[in-house]
């Protein structure tokens, strides 16, 4: 199992369709005991929050983001923690909005030193 997600902070490596997460967004992470967590913010985001568990290098969570035009929007997620060859962590996504239509993948990480 790859290391502690606790007080890391990750990034998209792709911007998303306009009004989603993007290159400029920073999600900062915590786990305890099997939960996770997170905030973001950045990009068309003002303001998101993640809430989910951990199983070995599996998370499955639901989100729910404030966006710049003021709409809001939700969704769940399902990701692979993979620990990459220099030691950063990255976070293979499998993704699906539950107040919208649409689905996709992403992949965030622990930006290089």
């Amino acid at each position: 199992m790859a290391r502690s997600l606790d007080g890391l902070v990750l990034s998209p490596v792709a911007d998303q369709a306009p009004g989603q997460v993007g290159t400029r967004t920073r999600f900062t992470y915590h786990e305890h005991d099997g939960r996770i967590w997170a905030e973001y913010e950045g990009g068309d985001v003002i303001r998101g929050h993640l809430v989910g568990t951990r199983e070995g290098d599996r998370l499955d969570f639901r989100y729910v983001q404030l966006k710049k035009d003021g709409g809001t929007s939700s969704g769940h997620c399902v990701s692979t923690v993979v620990e990459l060859d220099d030691g950063r962590l990255r976070l293979e996504e499998s993704w699906e909005w539950e107040s919208q239509e649409g689905s996709g993948t992403s992949v965030v990480e622990q930006p290089p030193s």
